[in-house]
């Protein structure tokens, strides 16, 4: 269960060419892309209000800066992991080094819960994006169509669905992003590249055009007085803000899952992973500070589309619908990170034998993992068809946040047990920085409710079973070591 991938085996794994590997085609620049594309999405345009009406008023500036810094101290352990270690599989790959195959599984296993679940929940919101666009337009499509069964959704005309059968749009997406990707991943990142622009434009208007409408009676006071309550204002009401808004930066760790297909991944990866954070960090800041300079911090309570809200006090009504078609752009580009991301990581676990080899089956034209692509198209599907979005979010949390802990124990680990490998980027003030990550993503977990850990817990027993049935059968890795056994024993 503890046996580990050598550095050197990684390595010439990730050198390897011909039928069957996947393509390096992505630059720098198409590395940074992804991570802006993961990042800036559901969590920008909609839990920046709720976090300013019940947490930190106009301090959720504050808030966005503090969910940065702690991501920071993730995102560096990630940078030194995957420029050291450029393999498809992220997270799963750097606990296969570190901490072996049983906790590599289970790192595998729980990015199921990021990426595809994150895919899943971002293709809800899209959907809803995409009704309100068409309710505009008087467009309306049957209701038992646009919902799940056990979710409620109010239209903008004030329309209010209690429950539904299937939601078709959300389905839609995710199969259209998913066939993208199987065609292949240079094209995946031009259209990516493109959304990112698009998303990015929206963003710098909304900040443009809103700032010389900004009333500066909003910001008073700016660090409202707190309640009582620990979560609501004051500086703990900032603390609780950055844990609402840390939804926000997930997804930066995607670019690792690419780092096979990066054309320079000792120099790409650190620039994609640490850029993207730096460059979306700043947009939420200035985003989050002329929101709450348009329209009072308290009148964000319940509303599901404070930028919409915020952007009507502008004047420029006439971009609303701009400004809702930028939304949908900028969840696509979440979708398909997020699948992409996905496939990645069962590609990498398959190709060790963890996984069938279906999961690890390369499209001989496109040479992308298309039969891992289709089987994501449909298990994505039924839970962005079937499962409410609040349910899917808390468990895409939990999951990442997991994902983060382990990465920054990684580390750790590595310093220890191969002191002088080489490392193209070393995470500064090791340990403080990984202990720091540890505790605020365990910090973080804790505040999520009860319910998220226990489909934590029924999510990952099913993952331990399937590897004592099929994984650990299977390990290419225990395969060779055992056969490495056997000859010297025949020595």
């Amino acid at each position: 269960m503890f046996h580990k991938k050598s550095i050197e085996q990684l390595m010439f794994e990730s050198n390897e060419t011909g039928e069957g590997t996947l393509k390096r085609s992505l630059s720098s620049v198409n590395l940074v892309a992804l991570g802006i594309g993961a990042i800036i999405g559901a969590g920008l345009f909609s839990l920046t209000g709720i976090a300013a009406a019940e947490n930190a008023g106009p301090a959720v500036t504050i808030s966005f800066a503090l969910a940065a810094f702690a991501c920071a101290f993730a995102g560096l352990c990630y940078a030194e992991f995957a420029s050291m270690i450029p393999v498809a599989g992220s997270a799963y790959t750097y606990s296969y080094a570190t901490m072996g195959e049983f906790m590599a599984w289970v790192i595998g296993w729980d990015l199921v819960l990021e990426y595809a679940l994150g895919a899943a929940t971002v293709a809800v919101s899209w959907s809803r994006y995409l009704l309100e666009l068409l309710n505009k337009y008087n467009i309306d499509l049957p209701h038992e169509l646009i919902v799940s069964p056990w979710e409620t959704m109010k239209l903008g005309d004030g329309t209010v669905i209690d429950g539904g059968i299937i939601n078709l749009p959300a389905i839609f997406i995710v199969s259209i992003l998913s066939l993208v990707l199987i065609r292949g991943t240079q094209g995946s990142a031009n259209m990516n590249n493109f959304l990112v622009i698009l998303k990015v434009a929206v963003v710098l208007m909304f900040i443009i055009l809103g700032w010389s409408h900004i009333n500066p009676d909003n910001y008073v006071p700016y660090i409202p007085e707190n309640t009582g309550k620990f979560e609501n204002f004051g500086w703990s009401g900032i603390s609780t803000g950055a844990a609402v808004v840390f939804f926000a930066f997930i997804g930066f760790d995607a670019v690792s899952t690419a780092a096979q297909e990066a054309k320079n991944p000792q120099k790409g990866m650190p620039i994609g992973i640490l850029g993207s954070l730096v460059v979306c960090t700043i947009l939420y800041v200035l985003f989050a500070h002329v929101m709450t300079g348009l329209v009072n911090y308290k009148d964000f309570a319940g509303d599901a589309k404070p930028a919409a809200t915020a952007f009507a006090m502008t004047g420029y009504t006439y971009l609303q619908d701009a400004l809702i078609i930028a939304i949908l752009a900028g969840y696509t580009s979440v979708i398909l990170v997020m699948l992409m991301g996905q496939s990645r990581v069962f590609y990498t676990m398959a190709k060790d034998g963890l996984l069938p080899k279906f999961f690890a089956a390369v499209h001989p034209s496109f040479r992308t993992p298309w039969k891992t692509n289709l089987f994501f198209l449909v298990f994505v599907s039924l839970f962005a068809g079937f499962v409410p979005v609040s349910d899917l979010g808390h468990m895409v949390s939990i999951g990442t946040l997991f994902a983060f802990t382990l990465v920054c124990i990684g580390i750790m680990v590595l310093r220890k047990s191969l002191p002088d490998a080489v490392r193209p980027f070393r995470t500064p003030w090791v340990p403080f920085v990984p202990v720091m990550g540890i505790i605020v993503c365990v910090y973080l977990m804790y505040t999520l409710p009860a319910e998220s850990w226990l489909r934590l817990l029924i999510w990952m027993t099913i993952g331990v079973v399937i590897y004592f049935i099929y994984g650990k059968k299977h390990s290419k890795v225990r395969e060779l070591r055992n056969g490495k056994i056997i000859e010297k024993e025949r020595e």
